[in-house]
């Protein structure tokens, strides 16, 4: 006989409550009221096949609410999965097991993205649903017809970046985007009361959404009311009510089910209430082979997408797209073209020209701007826009949602067949900074324009210039800075962010900037991270290390210097990662180890000093700001805070004067 649609979820609510009893760490309320409405959603309508976890044509599950984690860890298991097994399971929360206290994709094929921060998730799965009504608007439905689904609690609704998300999706009219709202109405503090009393239902109406109410207690309300929303063309929101903890009598609908083991005495009235195995993680043989059969659904439907895939014409097309390789033989020509004719341009609009060459090259790239696209230079001339009455455009409005949009491209990256860029202001980057931390994090391929890289932003002041946010991201691990000093330097980056397995971002300067770079060189010279731009002409006392817009100061520097006879080197340091990742040799080379007495370090570079002692040494010069800017014109403000060739000469001088170096 088959078993129950609640003994499936039984399955689910056993294992969520015994491995987080045995870590004594955990959220075992949300798997546990969300189990009958999981179990709707994996044995009905998604389709997956576990012995593929990565086939194109799959659906998306996306757990938003990440800390109910053992749902999905018994889902994978239940399902047939090879990881997680149910010694995997027993180390919940444990050093080197896969089963994490949130989900995290670079540990088990079928999480599709790393989740935890409250609200992320649904974000990244717009990305997710972005991407697949693209990549259909071009190879269609034989290729590309499947869905992205989520389930989300009340708080990754009431998080900001909710609206954000949910506003993008229904402007663009995702249809295959669905999301189950977990509506336990508890949060950690108790009841969703203290803290909440909007319509959630109307709102999602309001911005475009289709939205259906359902018992969440019920699997088979909640099957119906999913094949409702996949009838809508709208995005969906489905409504389940829930009580937190089912089964644990004397807990169940509060708080104290939602981040703390339920204890062994609710543990065993569980078991009763809800009819279980007396010994933990036990599953009934029944029970595992319905949930085995379930898993395998979807091998019909993978095979005949490979049989379409076989005979489409389109196949090695549609297979390089999803491998995602973006060539660089772009770069050397359109590099020749900058040598025959340096351009004094920002590097934004640099950024742009490199892009003309990069989009036209290969059809991956996706661009997009926080409502700058004017600003950032973000849009070639080819690029017609991506909207809901035409998903095959290549560039995205995202509005003013700097947070949405950066989520939205690392579920678009996560998605595959797409690589996504996205402009805003380089002090925005706060605005995107939790989600930058999860490209970095999972190692999605997302490419940040960053423009208005300093004060030389000018007259919009302080509140726009960035100060301390280019070492603040070069301290996030996985994620690659670059700052071009020049249209060579540029395009360089650029290549070099296209070829990065993880994110990168390119902080870029308003104001023009002098060429640098004017003569050919075979290799990529960014891809060292740093390197000599100008070799000293006389004894060599002084490096000057710069980056971006100050790099044509350095060598105004350098120039004022040698007249006085002091020989002093120019190194650009476009990225100190890359640099950091250097042999040993070459690193020595640049930055020789010896006394600031016998060559003195000097960095320069329109941003907080902190940092820059790694390379300068404790006794070198840091020359930056340490304070906020100011309005005015960018070459005043240069001027006022001693940014000028002149001025930072005079500064080394009086250095080497004071140790007796000259």
């Amino acid at each position: 006989m088959q078993p129950t649609q609640r003994r499936l979820a039984n399955a689910i609510r056993a294992l969520a409550m015994d491995a987080v009893e045995t870590a004594n760490s955990g959220h075992p309320g949300m798997p546990m009221g969300m189990a009958d409405a999981a179990t709707a959603l994996f044995t009905r309508h998604l389709k997956f096949d576990p012995a593929d976890p990565k086939w194109a044509d799959r659906d998306r599950f996306v757990l938003s609410a990440g800390h109910g984690s053992m749902l999905i860890y018994a889902l994978l298991y239940l399902c047939g999965y090879e990881r997680p097994t149910m010694e995997d399971i027993k180390r919940f929360r444990q050093l080197h097991s896969p089963c994490a206290g949130h989900p995290e994709n670079f540990e088990l094929p079928g999480v599709e993205t790393t989740t935890g921060p409250l609200g992320q998730g649904l974000a990244t799965a717009v990305g997710m649903a972005i991407a697949e009504r693209h990549l259909n608007a071009i190879y269609g439905d034989d290729l590309v017809d499947h869905r992205t689904y989520v389930i989300a609690g009340d708080g990754c609704l009431m998080e900001g970046i909710n609206h954000e998300a949910v506003g993008l999706a229904g402007h663009l009219k995702l249809g295959r985007l669905i999301v189950l709202w977990d509506d336990n109405q508890i949060t950690i503090d108790g009841s969703t009361d203290l803290s909440r009393n909007e319509d959630v239902m109307a709102r999602h109406a309001a911005m475009g959404w289709h939205t259906v109410e359902c018992d969440g207690m019920d699997a088979g309300k909640v099957a119906a009311a999913i094949e409702k929303a996949k009838a809508d063309m709208r995005p969906s929101l489905i409504r389940c009510k829930t009580i937190i903890g089912y089964g644990a009598p004397n807990k169940q609908g509060t708080s104290a089910t939602h981040g703390a083991a339920l204890g062994k005495d609710e543990v065993e009235a569980a078991r009763k209430e809800l009819g279980l195995e007396p010994a933990e993680f036990t599953i009934p043989e029944d029970v595992r082979s319905a949930w085995l059969k379930a898993g395998e659904r979807g091998k019909v439907d993978r095979a005949a997408w490979l049989e379409r895939l076989e005979k489409s014409g389109k196949r090695a097309e549609f297979e390089a797209r999803i491998a995602g390789k973006v060539d660089d033989a772009w770069l050397k020509p359109y590099l020749d073209t900058l040598i025959a004719s340096p351009p004094t341009v920002a590097t934004r609009k640099a950024s742009e020209m490199a892009l003309e060459a990069i989009n036209a090259a290969t059809e991956l790239t996706i661009g997009g701007s926080a409502d700058l696209t004017g600003s950032n230079n973000t849009k070639t001339k080819g690029q017609q826009p991506l909207t809901a009455e035409d998903y095959s455009g290549r560039y995205i409005y995202y509005g003013i949602r700097e947070f949405g949009m950066a989520a939205a491209m690392n579920g678009m990256a996560l998605h595959g067949g797409v690589v996504p860029y996205g402009g805003t202001f380089l002090v925005f980057a706060d605005y995107c900074r939790p989600a930058i931390r999860l490209s970095a994090l999972q190692r999605a391929r997302v490419i940040y324009v960053m423009t208005h890289d300093s004060i030389g932003l000018g007259e919009d002041g302080p509140t726009h210039q960035p100060v301390e946010h280019l070492q603040s991201l070069r301290c996030m691990p996985g994620l690659h800075v670059y700052r071009p000093a020049d249209a060579v330097e540029t395009a360089e980056c650029w290549a070099l962010a296209l070829q990065d397995e993880g994110p990168s971002l390119l902080a870029l300067s308003r104001q023009n900037l002098k060429p640098v770079r004017t003569e050919a060189v075979a290799e990529n010279l960014c891809g060292r991270g740093a390197y000599r731009l100008r070799n000293a002409g006389a004894e060599r006392k002084v490096i000057l290390l710069a980056t971006g817009s100050e790099v044509e100061i350095a060598l105004g520097v350098a120039e004022k210097l040698e007249t006085q006879g002091i020989g002093a080197d120019v190194v650009s340091m476009p990225s100190t990662t890359l640099f950091d990742a250097q042999p040993a040799d070459y690193r020595e080379d640049i930055l020789p180890d010896v006394s600031n007495r016998q060559i003195l370090r000097v960095s320069i570079e329109a941003g907080s000093t902190i940092g820059w002692e790694r390379y300068t040494g404790l006794h070198g010069l840091r020359i930056g700001l340490d304070g906020f800017g100011a309005s005015a014109p960018a070459k005043d403000l240069y001027a006022h805070f001693g940014l000028t060739p002149d001025a930072i000469a005079d500064r080394v001088l009086g250095y080497l004067d004071q140790r007796e170096m000259r």
